[in-house]
């Protein structure tokens, strides 16, 4: 379920329950809700970049940057959303990107899928072969939390200081 939502501890997921499955079975149905959530994401961005809202045009970049990029490196795009989803970093700026250019859903689906599946892979497998304590996971999500608190409230201070 999480992989199909925003995602936020599917590392965490994929380590614990891995223990419980085959990685191959978690990848293959991980990547599967992944890629639908990452379609109907990219659609809901879509829609929100449509809709005109003044807050989302900082986050857009400028359509035309975007489509002279793709006119010089025009497979680079498929290329780069599996790669990016194959690692633990996040896809959201290629997410906008996709929706900003009209990126068609089905093959963003499929570039997902691909590339949630080694990764996938590699995280159930290492959760099968090494059961890593749960409170172990939970405190490296707790890290992972205070770091990002930390990072907004460095940000503000900066914010404020200008």
């Amino acid at each position: 379920m999480d992989a199909s939502t925003l995602a936020f501890a599917t590392t965490a997921l994929l380590l614990v329950y891995g223990r419980y499955h085959e990685p191959w079975v978690i990848a293959v149905f991980g990547g599967a809700a992944s890629a639908l959530g990452s379609a109907t994401q990219l659609a809901l961005l879509r829609w929100i970049l449509a809709s005109g809202q003044p807050w989302m045009r900082r986050f857009a970049p400028s359509r035309e940057r975007v489509e002279s990029a793709l006119r010089q490196y025009p497979s680079a795009s498929f290329l780069a959303l599996t790669v990016a989803r194959a690692t633990p970093l996040p896809d959201a700026p290629l997410k906008i990107v996709a929706a900003t250019i009209g990126y068609p859903i089905a093959l963003y689906g499929l570039a997902t899928f691909l590339g949630s599946i080694p990764y996938y892979f590699v995280l159930a497998l290492i959760g099968h072969k090494f059961e890593i304590p749960l409170w172990i996971v939970l405190a490296a999500l707790g890290l992972v939390a205070a770091g990002v608190a930390f990072d907004l409230l460095r940000r503000n201070r900066r914010r404020a200081k200008s």
